[in-house]
């Protein structure tokens, strides 16, 4: 038999479903598509996807090509739609089985049908859910449709009732025959029509993408410097490498897996130290799981700007109030800083975005789905299940059940009590206005 692992959000050697099911072939080959459509415009005028995250995943795809490669494993990569490369590929190499990972969301549904559509109906295509902390055959529910509105409910009975389980290892070396003829390379930023960038020496997330680098972090933050013990106290940091794990990019597109980290802070806890720091980093995977589940629910309601609590308000447009907030001149300095942090570096704190969010959609009164897409366009670890569930959840419309505003003036001086990050986004533009008002003068 020969197998293709169509590999999409799942972009590793370990604890790879897809993967460990191909390898029971004679041959194994992989495939990955830069696909055009998610470097272009969106609905929304903005590119789906910006530099920051596309060389974050250049970088993925240059590290997975070499790790399979070690594993005599090929992996074809192609600047080209799936659904007109695809059945080509499995036309030529004679694949009688297609393994990827299960998507469920509107554009990757498209993708995926539109290539089923065209290849013969004797080539099988086996998904995978592979991208949850709890499997969805193992949570303590019948249907996806009893998946509750409110978080907690469901994360604790999931910790109740269900087990992780346990990771698989990265499949064993392939005969050198398993190779074949691959003239293929990896684009760059200019071939996907985007411009190259230095990183900013002020970013806290400088690091590289692939499965590799993500194991460095979690050697870093776990075991080196110990800092998962610290998570919970540090997590709401807003400056630095250290305060957060910074998987979340690694996470987004499968370089590393839930259940990768969630066994690895076992390992830490038995071997190191138990904690609440230590457990809140799992609860944040859960977090991440429970957006996936209520997307699994609610489909393309997700998207819709009602959301999935079919509720209405009276949203506003203003291309003004929208370059403002997006080139961070509004009259919120920590406001603006946050904007300034991820217009600059791809990368926004939790409790930044949190702040942003809120005062997008509760004060200024904008489309909430401008701002998600904003945030699709520009995140390095975008994942549509936690971009769309978190916008949601500050806009009023999602699962969260006090429909709470944010007052970033208390947050600042909360979390920014000496202006150290504002300081630190905002000396360019302070420049420029005392510049400008001695000018005038």
């Amino acid at each position: 038999m020969n197998n293709l692992v169509w590999f999409r959000n799942d972009l590793r050697i370990r604890n790879n479903t897809s993967l460990a099911k191909a390898c029971s072939g004679n041959k194994v080959m992989g495939v990955y598509c830069f696909n055009p459509t998610y470097f272009s415009i969106g609905d929304y005028g903005f590119k789906k996807t910006e530099r920051f995250r596309a060389r974050f995943l250049i970088e993925t795809i240059i590290q997975l090509k070499d790790n399979l490669r070690k594993l005599n494993i090929p992996l074809f990569v192609y600047v080209d739609n799936p659904e007109k490369r695809i059945p080509k590929f499995i036309h030529e190499h004679g694949i009688q089985n297609v393994f990827l990972q299960k998507e469920w969301t509107r554009d990757e549904n498209k993708v995926r049908n539109a290539v089923i559509a065209k290849v013969s109906s004797s080539v099988n295509f086996e998904e995978s859910y592979d991208q949850f902390l709890f499997h969805p055959d193992d949570i303590p529910y019948v249907s996806f449709q009893q998946i509750p509105k409110i978080f907690t409910e469901f994360r604790k009975k999931c910790e109740i009732y269900t087990k992780v389980r346990p990771v698989l290892e990265s499949p064993m070396v392939r005969p050198e025959n398993n190779l074949v003829e691959n003239n293929t390379v990896v684009p760059s930023l200019q071939d996907l029509g985007l411009s190259n960038f230095s990183i900013d020496t002020r970013t806290a997330f400088p690091f590289k993408g692939g499965e590799t680098n993500a194991k460095k972090r979690i050697e870093e933050y776990f075991w080196e410097t110990k800092k998962l013990a610290f998570y919970k106290k540090t997590r709401n940091g807003l400056v630095g490498q250290g305060y957060s794990s910074k998987l979340s990019p690694w996470l987004a597109n499968g370089s590393i897996s839930a259940r990768t980290i969630y066994w690895e802070v076992k390992e830490f806890e038995s071997t190191v130290k138990k904690n609440q720091d230590t457990y809140w980093l799992v609860f944040e995977l859960i977090w991440r799981d429970f957006f996936k589940y209520v997307s699994l629910k609610h489909g393309n309601q997700i998207f819709r700007i009602e959301g999935i609590l079919n509720k209405k308000y009276d949203w506003k447009t203003s291309k003004k109030i929208t370059e403002h907030w997006i080139s961070g001149q509004t009259e919120d300095p920590f406001i603006n800083a946050n904007m300034q942090e991820i217009a600059r570096t791809g990368w926004m704190s939790n409790r930044g975005r949190q702040n942003v969010a809120s005062f997008w959609s509760r004060v200024l009164e904008q489309d909430w789905r401008i701002g998600a897409a904003y945030f699709e366009s520009m995140l390095l670890d975008y994942d549509v299940h936690s971009n769309w569930g978190n916008w949601m959840y500050s806009s009023g419309v999602g699962n969260d059940p006090r429909n709470r505003i944010f007052n970033s003036k208390r947050q600042a001086e909360r979390y920014d009590p000496n202006g150290k990050f504002q300081a630190l986004w905002l000396q360019e533009t302070l420049f420029k206005i005392i510049f400008r008002n001695s000018f005038k003068q």
